[in-house]
């Protein structure tokens, strides 16, 4: 059991990291539910019966207790608030000061500028194309994890694809006018 262990955190503890990092924003949030995340690794491995692939299996265990965690900070903001309003996952964020290694790559202007749109985007949409695209995994992976179906993370896909598409059109016409007014 321990060197299963020792082995799933040494294959998947940074990319379980990145992956709730980009969910919670927080450097230390991250680092916190990542040890959920293992400690629930831990007290259900024995039960683990191998239907979907280890790798979807945590990610699905990271996937929960990240937003098991915004909810929790989004009933303390509303409770604090004295507001009552529905729950959206993206409603409670916390910037990290603190650079991570990816963060460094995103200083150029175009991968920032795509981060910003992808914040516009919406909550299903940002988790496929952080899960396809950051983290690089299969349709097949995405759908385990998410518990939807392969159409579904296409479709929702798709539809991220052609909404930053649309918002970097949309940049590229206010920086043509920019210009031109210059």
């Amino acid at each position: 059991m321990k060197e299963e262990f020792e082995r799933l955190y040494s294959a998947y503890h940074q990319q379980l990291f990145q992956y709730v990092f980009y969910l919670v924003r927080s450097r230390e949030t991250a680092e916190e539910l990542v040890q959920e995340v293992y400690i629930k690794v831990l007290n259900s491995f024995e039960s683990f019966e191998g239907k979907s692939s280890e790798k979807t299996w945590l990610y699905s265990i990271a996937k929960h207790v990240a937003i098991d965690w915004i909810r929790r900070q989004s009933r303390k903001k509303r409770k604090f608030e004295g507001k009552e309003y529905e729950w959206s996952e993206r409603e409670f964020e916390i910037e990290d000061k603190q650079p991570l290694p990816e963060d460094i790559v995103m200083q150029k202007e175009e991968i920032q500028q795509v981060y910003r749109m992808l914040e516009k985007c919406t909550a299903d949409q940002q988790q496929v194309m952080i899960l396809r695209y950051v983290q690089s995994l299969s349709i097949a992976e995405c759908a385990d994890i998410l518990g939807w179906s392969e159409s579904k993370v296409k479709t929702t896909q798709h539809r991220a694809l052609k909404a930053l598409q649309k918002q970097l059109k949309s940049a590229e016409d206010a920086r043509g006018r920019e210009e031109g007014a210059r």
